[in-house]
């Protein structure tokens, strides 16, 4: 396992370098959305409008963050479960997303989609949401403003801390055995 610093729009090339169990610390910006929103960006593309992001290199946060506290541009940002984002997410790999954020397990069609198009899935740990948000330095709702928790932010974020969950190789961190136990290591 390595450890990487990576800022946004990710390329193809930091994309490459990754490998299941890597740690990452991700600045620059990312963007939120879960089910509610997702419905919402794929009513856009099936009408032939325009994302409300430049979806080429960015990564999407599946968070529904608590309301800001004062002094603090957002509250507590745990992820969310990525499974109900699985059948949006191929399209939006084909796109140009780079990366999604969250926690579980992805399913095949994801899978498929981050070999075909060099993207990752990524694991922020579930239950620091505290945590998490100070490496959030700026929050701002970009689209959904009616969506709540659930509406569509664009964050700034510093040495955001992430496992790589699935690479673009096939490699999937949840797949590997426990090598001790194995009698590997």
């Amino acid at each position: 396992m390595a450890e990487y610093k990576l800022t946004t729009p990710l390329t193809d090339a930091d994309i490459e370098q990754l490998q299941a169990g890597d740690v990452v610390k991700l600045s620059g910006t990312i963007y939120t959305s879960r089910d509610a929103g997702h419905k919402r960006l794929f009513a856009l593309l099936d009408e032939g409008k325009e994302l409300p992001f430049n979806i080429k290199g960015a990564l999407i946060y599946y968070v529904g963050p608590s309301p800001a506290p004062a002094g603090r541009p957002i509250g507590s940002a745990g992820p969310t479960t990525s499974y109900r984002m699985d059948s949006f997410a191929p399209r939006l790999h084909s796109l140009g997303l780079k990366g999604t954020i969250g926690k579980g397990k992805r399913d095949a069609g994801v899978k498929q989609a981050l070999k075909d198009h060099t993207a990752a899935y990524f694991g922020a740990t579930g239950g620091a949401g505290a945590l998490l948000s100070q490496c959030i330095k700026e929050a701002e709702v970009i689209a959904f403003d009616d969506l709540g928790p659930e509406a569509l932010r664009k964050l700034t974020v510093e040495d955001f801390p992430l496992l790589v969950i699935n690479d673009c190789h096939g490699e999937e961190l949840y797949a590997v055995p426990d090598r001790k136990a194995a009698g590997i290591e």
